[in-house]
């Protein structure tokens, strides 16, 4: 998705200028999003099939369909869809969002009024860093409940283009933040709990209601925006299909098989030579005939546009209306099938028929949602009103995403937690030192309020403020001396430094890792100069290199707070001096500057190639330096962990019609997951965790597998993770399990799934499992 305010080409903004016209235009000019409801009291089509609500739902979509003109059809094929005034169906922005929140950065949604703000979660690499499933979806439980009171007060739409489930490859990436890190399996967990806690959908098959709509994004490998005068809207990413099977889809694929989602976005680079949105191998025979979506494709805003008059992929605008649509495209986020479809249709390039079939799935939604249903209130979750939205119970769920999010990457000789009764001041510095808007990241809302670090602390102890740097940007004459000076008379520090989106945004990426300008000046002198414990906090959603504070004596903790949302500086406070114990886990690997300066944005590769000295990617492939690893995080509490249960070995049952012949004593040996009998197939992990400490804390266990060696296989993977509270001096046991067909696999050159035979490892802190996986041969 694209947000003014950011660099762009002349015919994007005119593009988003024709959005928002038409989006006011299908609002009434500010209205409510619809003045009546379809197939309500009094509408002219209540009789009709397609408003029988004891009807199949695809019955009643094709039945409306059916009824429509193409103009009409056509009018419908785009994100600001025309309304059908003889059949009473009101006009429909289909374009909203809701990554951390509710918000207006798309406009389906207008705050305002009996709405003045939504509830604003930390960004999502934030929230990642938790670890916890179960928060991720109470988190998209309540984001659906504030969006549902939003709609049924005609302040937004029911149709949500988030998550983001795109890997974070490269760390300059400018929207990792959105994302749920690097690891496959994190992300793909992340997608599914987010779109359960969003959709919470009733009933079952393909009639099952939906309280919103959830919509995976951007399918697929699209993980760079603008680097170097390479940008979105003209690469080509060229990615392997081993890469492609066991990386960049695994997320799209729980999103939609496991979370059941709506509706899944293609974004706007090419995937080996083809444009995502133009790619039947991708959207028709993937994501709807192998994954079975029951729900609509849309295109990124002007994806279609932009294959043709960015990438010049088709000679005409209507070769390109026949592309996206034979593809498996069902939406265009922007005007381009509302223009060009009437004459690609005359002109013999598509038929009604592919129309018809892009309609089905998109009318078939809304009818999920209730949206044929006539009045809102009337129907299952039609009492959700002002009073929902930014309840105490939101807030303090918001506050514990936040306190979850925090992840303490240094603590020399327990400098933390401080001890507010010892401290008569503390200097708090930083460019980040007072943020507010910068907290909450981007694709956000309006908050229902903010607490900066600034205030945070300032209700533990008593505070001197200097920013040190009038900005992120932190170049030429900047007030570090009087930051320095604050420093020298306080008993403590607290530096928050970082970035923020003029930094790394939609549209942004960085070309380095390092703190911007003379931020790392104003670090290290605030350090040296402060006669008690220096703090260094980071607000930021990419890594930074802060190699010279983890080396520095002077600066006795780091705290990587990320973007934390509407309660981060509670949450910060609450870290430093003590209230919560950290147990957050980095969802990236945090590299050097000396990786970005020998690896290409553009090199989509994850697995290192020795014969160039390309070094990998992610922790599942590099195996370089770094500043801190994936899965690091600290706890003011000790946890241990002893293996309970877990079998030694487990045997792989084949279809005896598809198994192929095969030694099993053979070196190397694979067996294809669809020759593998799976269901059930998986191996219990019983782990016991021990608070040896004397802080009631939580932590997280994550078990990791190693395969036996062959060819392209990772150094080792997350297969499984769980998020457990312990009471010092307690024991907890934490049932794990892993699933063979699903994590004991890896994916050969040809994007084949397959499961090696032998001796696998199972890896929990500092304890090793093995287990050897054999294959038994079954006859029918």
């Amino acid at each position: 998705m694209s947000l003014m305010g950011e660099p762009r080409s002349s015919s994007y903004l005119l593009l988003h200028l024709a959005i928002v016209v038409a989006a006011a235009l299908v609002r009434g000019g500010g209205a409510a999003t619809s003045a009546a409801f379809a197939c309500g009291a009094g509408s002219p089509a209540a009789g009709l099939p397609f408003c029988q609500r004891g009807q199949p739902i695809r019955a009643r979509a094709r039945d409306l369909v059916g009824r429509l003109t193409v103009a009409e059809k056509v009018a419908l094929l785009v994100n600001t869809a025309a309304g059908v005034p003889r059949l009473g169906i009101p006009g429909y922005q289909w374009w909203s969002e809701a990554l951390h929140g509710v918000s207006n950065s798309g406009p389906g949604v207008r705050f305002g009024g009996a709405f003045p703000g939504a509830t604003s979660f930390p960004q999502v690499i934030s929230s990642a860093a938790s670890f916890n499933a179960t928060l991720w979806e109470l988190m998209g439980q309540v984001v659906s409940d504030e969006a549902r009171a939003m709609y049924n007060g005609g302040q937004a739409g029911l149709t949500f283009w988030s998550p983001n489930v795109n890997i974070y490859r490269d760390p300059r990436w400018g929207r990792g933040q959105e994302t749920p890190g690097e690891d496959p399996a994190v992300s793909a967990r992340y997608a599914a709990a987010y779109v359960r806690g969003l959709q919470q959908a009733n009933g079952g098959g393909s009639h099952a209601g939906l309280k919103v709509a959830a919509c995976c994004k951007h399918y697929t490998a699209y993980d760079l925006d603008n680097w170097k005068g390479t940008d979105r809207f003209h690469f080509n990413a060229k990615v392997s299909k081993q890469d492609l099977e066991d990386t960049y889809d695994v997320p799209f694929k729980a999103c939609v098989v496991e979370g059941k989602v709506a509706s899944v976005m293609c974004s706007y680079n090419q995937v080996n030579g083809v444009p995502s949105c133009a790619d039947p191998n991708l959207l028709r025979h993937t994501v709807r005939g192998q994954w079975r979506l029951n729900g609509y494709i849309v295109s990124d805003c002007d994806s279609v546009g932009v294959f043709y008059g960015a990438q010049h992929y088709t000679s005409t605008p209507e070769d390109a209306v026949a592309y996206a649509l034979k593809a498996g495209l069902d939406l265009d986020c922007g005007q381009f099938l509302a223009q060009y479809t009437e004459s690609a249709l005359k002109q013999g390039k598509v038929s009604e028929t592919d129309v018809d079939a892009a309609l089905t799935h998109t009318v078939a939604v809304q009818m999920r949602l209730g949206m044929f249903d006539g009045e809102p209130s009337q129907q299952l979750f039609g009492n959700l009103g002002p009073q929902h939205v930014c309840t105490e119970a939101h807030r303090n769920l918001a506050l514990e995403a936040a306190r979850q999010a925090m992840v303490m990457l240094k603590n020399d000789a327990g400098a933390l937690p401080l001890s507010p009764s010892r401290l008569r001041t503390v200097a708090v510095v930083g460019p980040n030192s007072d943020a507010t808007v910068t907290m909450i990241g981007n694709y956000a809302g309006v908050p229902c309020a903010y607490t900066s670090p600034l205030k945070g602390i300032g209700r533990y102890v008593n505070t001197v403020h200097q920013v040190g740097c009038n900005n992120v940007a932190c170049s030429g004459e900047q007030p570090i001396g009087a930051a320095v000076e604050a420093a020298h008379r306080a008993d403590a520090a607290i530096v928050v430094v970082g970035l923020d989106q003029s930094i790394e945004s939609e549209g942004r990426d960085r070309v380095g890792l390092l703190l911007p300008g003379r931020q790392q000046e104003l670090v290290s002198e605030v350090a040296k100069a402060c006669r008690g414990p220096t703090v260094l906090v980071l607000m930021c959603g990419g890594p930074v290199d802060v190699s010279f504070a983890k080396d520095d004596q002077n600066i006795a903790a780091i705290l990587w707070a990320g973007y934390p949302g509407q309660a981060g500086g509670t949450a910060i406070a609450d870290v430093i001096f003590g209230a919560h114990n950290p147990g957050g886990k980095l969802p990236v690997t945090w590299y050097p500057q000396e990786y970005v300066e020998k690896v290409p944005m553009t090199n989509m590769g994850m697995r290192a190639d020795p014969s160039t000295g390309y070094p990998g990617r992610s922790y599942r492939f590099y195996d370089g330096p770094v500043v801190y690893s994936f899965g690091h995080g600290l706890s003011y509490t000790k946890f241990t962990h002893a293996l309970a249960d877990a079998p030694a070995q487990l045997s792989v049952q084949l279809d005896g019609l598809r198994a192929e012949p095969f030694n099993a004593s053979e070196p190397g040996r694979t067996v294809p997951v669809t020759h593998a009998r799976c269901d059930g197939l998986s191996v219990p992990v019983h782990v016991d965790v021990t608070n040896a400490g004397d802080r009631d804390g939580s932590h997280t266990v994550l078990v990791y597998w190693r395969p036996p060696a062959g060819d392209g296989a990772p150094s080792k993977q997350l297969v499984a993770f769980e998020k457990v509270r312990v009471a010092a001096g307690e024991q907890v046991r934490v049932v794990l399990g892993v699933d063979v067909c699903r994590d004991l696999t890896v994916a050969d050159g040809d994007g084949i799934r397959r499961i090696p035979l032998g001796v696998h490892s199972l890896h929990v802190g500092d304890l090793t499992h093995t287990i050897s996986l054999q294959a038994e041969s079954l006859s029918r």
